[in-house]
């Protein structure tokens, strides 16, 4: 068995990026400024990062929709507000198959955020 990488913070590389996946944008804000050199460390917490803001924006524009859809037609919000469920169950797979790829030293790129993270490593 290969011996793990270590990081900035002294843990194995698959560890950090995984406390970065699971404590979410915290995590990664954490292993964003102390791991300086592990590419894959650095990867997983920007990536955790620009996962958590694209939920952000996409929770704040749909709420913003909602509110108005339910003001004027309470069957279109209904709909959107059941949309949204299905936008966090889909989020927390996410972050689920993210946290263990990570334990497993693999690394995961989602569409768009995997590349803009790969970008800034």
């Amino acid at each position: 068995m290969a011996e793990a990488k270590k990081t900035g913070s002294g843990l194995d590389q698959n560890i950090a990026a995984l406390l970065a996946y699971l404590l979410a944008w915290i995590g990664g804000l954490i292993f964003i400024l102390i791991e300086k050199e592990n590419k894959f460390v650095r990867f997983a917490a920007l990536q955790s990062i620009f996962l958590d803001v694209a939920m952000f924006i996409v929770w704040f524009v749909v709420s913003f929709v909602l509110g108005g859809l339910l003001f004027a037609s309470f069957g279109l919000g209904m709909a959107l507000f059941g949309l949204m469920w299905l936008v966090w169950i889909g989020y927390i797979v996410v972050r689920i198959v993210l946290i263990v790829k990570a334990y497993q030293n693999q690394e995961w790129e989602l569409p768009i955020i995997g590349k803009m993270a790969r970008k800034y490593v």
